[in-house]
């Protein structure tokens, strides 16, 4: 396998969240990642990125990877930590919520999707979908 290629390191908040997008959609096109996939990974990190916004401190930090055949991108955050088990098997707010659904939508849309606790305080969530090979 080859070594990790860094893409970007972003810290983000609720003002810097359009650029945030803008710049990660850029980097999954530079790798290779060709529509509707990169639509729905950049999905995948905004709603990652809007839970770290709103749940979890205000704010976060990313860092995106080109591993060879996957885009990994990894949002941590400082907030209160959760683990896996708070993401929903199935589609939430049927019952007419208006949220809950970012993390669910985020493991739906990517080919893999982790919580693990930060070393200081918070959350990692760590996702990534395939790259077209060639």
């Amino acid at each position: 396998m080859l070594s990790p290629e860094l893409l970007c390191r972003l810290r983000f908040t609720l003002r810097t969240l359009p650029r945030l997008r803008a710049e990660v959609e850029a980097c999954a096109a530079s790798a290779g990642l060709g529509e509707p996939r990169r639509g729905e990974f950049v999905v995948a990190v905004d709603a990652v990125a809007t839970n770290a916004v709103e749940h979890a401190g205000g704010g976060g930090r990313l860092v995106l990877r080109n591993l060879g055949n996957e885009l990994e991108c990894e949002v941590a955050d400082s907030g209160p930590g959760f683990t896996e088990d708070v993401i929903p098997e199935l589609l939430p707010g049927l019952d007419g919520a208006p949220s809950g659904r970012g993390l669910w939508l985020a493991k739906l849309v990517t080919d893999r999707l982790t919580v693990a606790d930060a070393a200081d305080q918070g959350s990692v969530v760590t996702f990534a979908v395939r790259l077209p090979e060639g």
